[in-house]
């Protein structure tokens, strides 16, 4: 109990959305507010122009997306806030998956002009596994877009949860007026392209008060008062309660781009959003409370400094307090380790640091030791659950088109997998490496990465798979049985477990049915 203050003190989440709502913009809005930047980047028409700072990857700057989950800390009026901004495009799902397991709430911005999308729906579904509390941000109010009921019934039953509006909108696009804080009762006007800082804030604890009709006009006055008679008779108050399992999801209207709106969502965020929750293990439940430190690894990122050729293990703080230079107890490799330089992260930007605590997110150097999911402690010999690997949906050979670089080659794919961008098998009875993905732009970000970090050229044939399979039985000559008959379609991950590559969803249906005592399993955390 002793590092409770400390815990109270930070709040840990992540910002979600589909590809081009604004979350980027909504991130840099965030910093601002806490003052760890002065100007913000602006991302426009996938064109940045002062680069996000968020992106730092050459690639992400090239086309204007996030591909790399970025890990931001800053203070906000006496709260440690410890924000990751996730990978928006759908090829990078599972980056964005594992970074779910690191927070201990969810920011899902929504587009007010295309309301729920493709992305939006994996997401929540993400999130819903996990009951991780979320707030919702409904951004480009400023834009014309659906109506404001209608885009609120649309979310509650697209995404299976219930809302709660906390602003309410006054108009959208070219009209859009501003917002009415419905728990503060107050009137933010908006005035479009200030981006400052400072908003227009009218206390107005009586909507029949003249000074709203005075500052939005008659009409305008009249439309809010019946919306917010309704919404009070049909919401009424937040329940906290429901908030924080998930079941209820505050809701904010406003316009990332202009800053509008961004300051309620934060102000209300520090007041309602968890601190550091308890974690599941493959021993028990962990407290953030106990005195001992725990954590676990949910990314590792080779390079991020182009200069030198470093990778960095992020590892979330689970329990206890961790601290620079002391003797911590790997638990898969059952060695231990001591970390003489771990950094917290304001993007690009790194800092020293000597201690940190729950709900942190700390990089910590690593020179090949680790893989995700690793779990550090103090000695006890547990593992953090619930951070698999799912089947890839496209599988392709790698071709090595300098057979002078093969060591590169071999050292960057082990090096750009063990990050978790992509999935790599090596066929039974051969050499043939295999990159399974997502989505196709990982894997232009992989030839992209091994040309420019490891001077390795290589082509990508695409092969006939269609799903990968982790395979178990408790009959091991069935499985070697298996394994010789169907050696084409065989292979082992990198921690050499057998993997099915399935041709086709018949294929792999005939095969489950003539192999009853063959387990077929779609993601590799049974291995854990």
């Amino acid at each position: 109990m002793k590092y409770n203050t400390e815990i109270n003190r930070r709040k840990t989440f992540a910002i979600i959305s589909h590809p081009d709502a604004g979350k980027t913009t909504l991130t840099e809005k965030f910093l601002l507010f806490g003052g760890a930047i002065q100007t913000a980047g602006a991302v426009k028409s996938n064109k940045i122009k002062k680069h996000a700072t968020s992106d730092f990857m050459e690639i992400e700057r090239q086309r204007g997306i996030s591909v790399a989950t970025s890990v931001m800390s800053f203070e906000y009026k006496g709260k440690l806030i410890n924000l990751l901004d996730t990978p928006g495009h759908k090829d990078f799902a599972e980056d964005t998956y594992r970074t779910l397991t690191a927070v201990d709430s969810v920011v899902l911005v929504i587009d007010s002009v295309n309301g729920v999308e493709d992305q939006t729906r994996r997401l929540m579904e993400v999130v819903r596994m996990r009951n991780t509390p979320v707030i919702v941000f409904v951004n480009k109010m400023d834009r014309d877009g659906k109506n404001r009921f209608d885009l609120l019934e649309e979310i509650e039953k697209e995404l299976n949860i219930a809302l709660h509006p906390m602003t309410w909108p006054i108009n959208s696009g070219k009209d859009f007026k501003g917002v009415y804080n419905l728990h503060d009762k107050n009137l933010v006007l908006f005035t479009a392209n200030t981006r400052g800082l400072d908003e227009d804030v009218l206390q107005i604890d009586d909507l029949s008060d003249k000074m709203l009709t005075t500052r939005v006009g008659e009409t305008d006055a009249a439309q809010l008062r019946e919306d917010v008679e309704l919404i009070d008779g049909v919401y009424g108050r937040l329940d906290a309660a429901a908030y924080l399992s998930g079941k209820t999801a505050p809701v904010f209207f406003g316009s990332a781009v202009n800053n509008f709106g961004v300051k309620e969502m934060l102000d209300t965020f520090i007041r309602i959003a968890p601190v550091p929750m308890p974690r599941q293990t493959s021993l028990r439940e962990i407290n953030p409370e106990e005195d001992k430190f725990s954590g676990f690894v949910f990314k590792i990122h080779a390079n991020l400094d182009p200069k030198h050729r470093d990778r960095i293990a992020f590892l979330r703080v689970c329990s206890g307090r961790f601290e620079r230079n002391t003797y911590y107890h790997h638990v898969r490799m059952e060695r231990n380790f001591r970390f003489s330089n771990p950094y917290t992260f304001l993007a690009r930007q790194k800092d020293v640091i000597d201690e940190a605590y729950p709900g942190d997110v700390v990089g910590l150097f690593d020179t090949g030791n680790f893989k995700i999911g690793d779990t550090l402690t103090e000695g006890e010999n547990f593992f953090f659950t619930g951070i698999p690997s799912f089947s890839p949906e496209i599988f392709k050979e790698v071709v090595n088109k300098d057979p002078m670089k093969t060591k590169q080659l071999e050292k960057g794919l082990l090096q750009l997998t063990d990050e978790g961008v992509a999935q790599l098998f090596t066929q039974f009875g051969g050499n043939k490496k295999i990159i399974g993905c997502v989505g196709e732009l990982q894997f232009e970000v992989i030839q992209y990465r091994l040309l420019q970090e490891y001077g390795a050229s290589v082509q990508f044939n695409t092969l006939p798979f269609y799903k990968a399979c982790w395979l178990t039985s408790k009959d091991k000559k069935k499985l070697e049985d298996f394994a010789r008959f169907k050696m084409a379609n065989i292979g082992e991950d990198k921690d050499g477990h057998m993997v099915y590559l399935a041709q086709s969803e018949w294929f792999l249906n005939t095969e489950r049915q003539n192999n009853p005592d063959i387990e077929f399993h779609f993601t590799s955390e049974i291995h854990k």
